[in-house]
């Protein structure tokens, strides 16, 4: 590998975050060798990352075995280049070579950790993790001493297969519609999808009503757990997430039937489809990180912050309605496992109270982590839905940013680290929807609807019988934390 890096020329090394080069995507782009003219050969690599959620900006050639590879910024904001995910094809059998990533963005990451990227191919379209012992993440001279992540790769099948390799795997805009659409097509009497509204470039903000029919009609006050997702673009893990939580919402399951005879659920699955579609890391279309905009959204500039905010207002002012949680969901780029951030208040009980929700889902998850989850206020994150919807909601309401590894999870029966796969983040989603009947004490078996609203966390007997279980008196130890999302 370093005797690779030691060969390069001076124009190669002087390239590395190259964002003045790097200014669109990569289309159907061969790497020739150098100073070659002739017509394409099979081994003559072809990239490509012209298509939703793709993310390439340029290819060096170094070698015939080796290739620097530069992430396109979000756009309109250089700042960001973590997210890639594009094609190869042309390809010769058992071709073996060397992808090295150049420029990213962020120094800390998971690949320290023996994270890898994912891979599919025509003929084996499921995404699956290169294997660890394949991947490099080392500082590197020929880029300004930057960080690379290098991986070997061998395409074990040529003629006309196309390989696909991204960050994380990947959830696009259109998988979402196409899962809404079938959805709705199933008529579920609790289920309505609405839409909130169009993003900058026109696509759909949509938002996922999940309740008994009789909710809507009731005279009782009605408890509303709110969930956003996919604020940040890259952070796929979040679609599956939540779609493993709406997947067991929706269901017939005993216990979701009875959460949908108690509580509303409104979801507002992607609040950034252009960012996806796009393939940014962080950012809108026009540059912005939106989680960072709660507190003032422009309806032009963030148009689908504007909607959400202007929704959750409406509940939050409308006397029959409580908003009890709202959850956003992300994926981290440095830590394992799944794990919570939360706000700290300055009166205590509610501070404490706080603590409830994250022990009992730590009782539900093996790889919820209740050591990495923190509680705090600093002002920097005042503009993220968490920090900004903790001090306008009821005091009664929880806020929260739930987060999960892009990479793996320990469980306490392994010393090694479990990577995470599309399944087991539905199964985050589905453990959070269940970690709801434990806070409410709801149970599975049909029993009459309480008519003076929830039993709150004040209310239950103390016991720790589950693992990572508490009630508010435990909350009482938890100390508090200053590395927030």
């Amino acid at each position: 590998m370093s005797k690779m890096h030691e060969d390069r020329t001076a124009d190669s090394a002087s390239s590395d975050s190259g964002d003045d080069a790097v200014v669109g995507n990569v289309n159907k782009t061969i790497a020739y060798p150098h100073g070659y003219s002739g017509p394409p050969k099979r081994g003559h690599l072809l990239f490509d990352a012209c298509f939703e959620s793709g993310n390439l900006g340029r290819v060096d050639y170094i070698t015939e075995h080796e290739y620097d590879l530069f992430v396109r910024p979000d756009t309109c904001n250089p700042r960001f280049r973590v997210w890639f995910n594009f094609t190869v094809e042309n390809v010769r059998p058992d071709q073996r070579v060397i992808f090295n990533v150049v420029n990213f963005s962020k120094t800390k990451s998971l690949y320290r950790e023996g994270m890898s990227p994912v891979v599919k191919s025509s003929s084996r379209p499921k995404w699956t993790r290169i294997p660890s012992k394949n991947v490099f993440y080392y500082r590197c001279p020929d880029h300004r001493k930057n960080y690379v992540m290098s991986f070997a790769f061998c395409f074990d099948r040529a003629d006309d297969e196309v390989y696909q390799f991204a960050y994380s795997f990947p959830y696009t805009y259109s998988r979402l519609q196409n899962y809404l659409e079938k959805i709705e097509h199933k008529n579920m009497p609790h289920v309505k999808r609405e839409l909130l509204s169009l993003t900058v470039q026109q696509r759909k903000l949509d938002m996922v009503t999940i309740t008994s029919p009789e909710n809507m009609t009731s005279s009782d006050k009605k408890k509303i757990v709110f969930v956003t997702s996919r604020v940040h673009p890259g952070e796929s893990p979040a679609s599956h997430v939540v779609q493993g939580f709406l997947d067991f919402i929706i269901s017939n399951h005993p216990l979701a039937r009875v959460l949908r005879d108690y509580i509303i659920f409104k979801v507002v699955p992607m609040l950034n489809p252009d960012g996806v579609y796009l393939g940014n890391y962080r950012c809108s279309l026009m540059g912005f990180d939106l989680n960072r905009h709660w507190q003032d959204p422009s309806p032009w500039a963030h148009p689908t912050l504007h909607a959400t905010k202007q929704y959750l207002m409406n509940l939050h002012s409308d006397p029959s309605v409580v908003i009890d949680f709202y959850i956003d969901i992300h994926a981290h780029s440095t830590l394992s496992n799944c794990f919570m951030y939360g706000n700290i208040y300055d009166e205590e009980e509610r501070f404490q109270r706080q603590a409830v929700f994250p022990r009992l889902m730590c009782s539900n998850a093996d790889d919820f982590s209740f050591a990495n989850t923190a509680f705090n206020r600093d002002v920097v994150k005042a503009g993220t839905g968490r920090r900004f919807l903790g001090g306008i909601l009821d005091e009664s309401s929880h806020c929260y940013t739930l987060e999960v590894s892009f990479y793996s999870y320990y469980n306490g029966l392994s010393p090694s680290p479990i990577p995470y796969t599309e399944e087991s983040y539905y199964r985050v989603g589905r453990n959070l929807a269940k970690t709801f009947a434990d806070y409410y004490k709801i149970s599975s078996h049909p029993a009459p609807k309480p008519s003076v609203g929830f039993i709150r966390e004040r209310d239950r007997p103390n016991s720790n019988k589950n693992k990572g279980q508490g009630t508010s008196a435990d909350a009482a130890n938890v100390t508090t934390k200053t590395r927030p999302r």
